[in-house]
């Protein structure tokens, strides 16, 4: 397999520290300020009024060198890159509308939550009938076999581009968290998709475009990354792992946001079961070790750990198979 070439991630990450600051002024300027969630843990109401939105200058510093990239070599738009783009566009705007609701609403709600999911399953699903009338609708078991879902397999593109994007939608909750972790699921799939030189150069963007958030969002945070960023980055993390047939291996790439969409699930669950018990402190996952009296920074660092472990086990599977 061959390596990727690390040196697309450096363009967002320099164009980041190049606007980063006059963009969260511009911000502050405009009082784009995040609302906290008032059932939040309270040592987060202190954040209230950080500037938010800034996964808008995270797709603009992607997008601006992939758009210089493709102007020279035409032949690296494929309808893979294409599809992707969609996503990372239409999420991305979903996400800047439901944050601009809270802004100008002056308080945590944006977009209906089914408003959002019609638009998750409808793209998904146009990605899902492509593949399959691309008849490539067979799923790698992590190299231990193969599966051909068939007519099935648009209802698993649309779970794995929905639950990819909600489930980084929840993780974003703590400085550094969505961005450092994103970092390393991006670095993973570039290894993954090395074979797709299209879909590997976005993801190589799409890293360093967190890199250079991260340096910003690290704690303190100077900004947040809002819906805009969230909701278009685990759309399109869903997007290339269907998109690059590697699918379940995101699993394991994406390990954090699978614990922590699992723990509101069961978070939901048992206490619907036993009737107002709790099973964590609080959900998502982050949340419960922050109240366990974890400090901030050692559970970004902890769950950012887990990440490259899991994402390191995830490359040499794909390569074993």
């Amino acid at each position: 397999m061959p390596y990727p070439n690390p040196f697309p991630l450096f363009i967002p990450a320099i164009l980041w520290l190049l606007f980063g600051p006059r963009y969260i002024h511009f911000l502050k300027v405009k009082s784009f300020g995040q609302f906290i969630r008032e059932d939040g843990p309270q040592s987060h109401h202190q954040k209230e009024g950080t500037p938010t939105m800034g996964g808008l200058l995270i797709i603009i510093t992607v997008l601006l060198p992939l758009l210089g990239v493709i102007f020279a070599l035409p032949a690296l738009m494929t309808p893979a890159l294409f599809l992707t783009l969609l996503v990372l566009i239409i999420f991305g705007g979903m996400g800047f509308s439901d944050d601009w609701l809270k802004i100008t609403r002056h308080k945590n709600k944006g977009l209906s939550g089914w408003s959002k999911l019609a638009i998750q399953v409808v793209l998904g699903g146009a990605i899902g009938l492509y593949l399959l009338f691309q008849q490539e609708t067979t799923l790698s078991l992590f190299g231990f076999g193969q599966i051909d879902l068939g007519w099935f397999y648009p209802i698993f593109a649309i779970l794995v581009i929905t639950g990819a994007s909600n489930a980084y939608n929840l993780t974003d909750g703590l400085d550094g968290l969505a961005a450092g972790t994103g970092f390393m699921t991006f670095i993973g799939l570039s290894f993954l998709l090395s074979n797709n030189p299209s879909l590997m150069f976005l993801s190589l963007l799409l890293a360093g475009g967190c890199l250079g958030f991260l340096v910003f969002n690290k704690y303190p945070a100077k900004v947040f990354m809002g819906d805009t960023g969230s909701l278009a980055l685990g759309g399109v993390m869903g997007a290339m792992a269907v998109l690059g047939k590697v699918e379940l291996f995101l699993l394991l790439l994406g390990i954090v946001y699978v614990f922590e969409a699992l723990s509101v699930m069961l978070q939901v669950t048992y206490f619907k079961l036993t009737q107002g018990k709790r099973l964590f402190k609080m959900s998502p996952l982050h949340h419960h070790f922050e109240l366990s009296g974890w400090k901030e920074p050692t559970i970004v660092l902890t769950f950012t750990m887990a990440q490259f472990l899991f994402s390191v086990i995830a490359v040499l599977l794909y390569n074993k198979g």
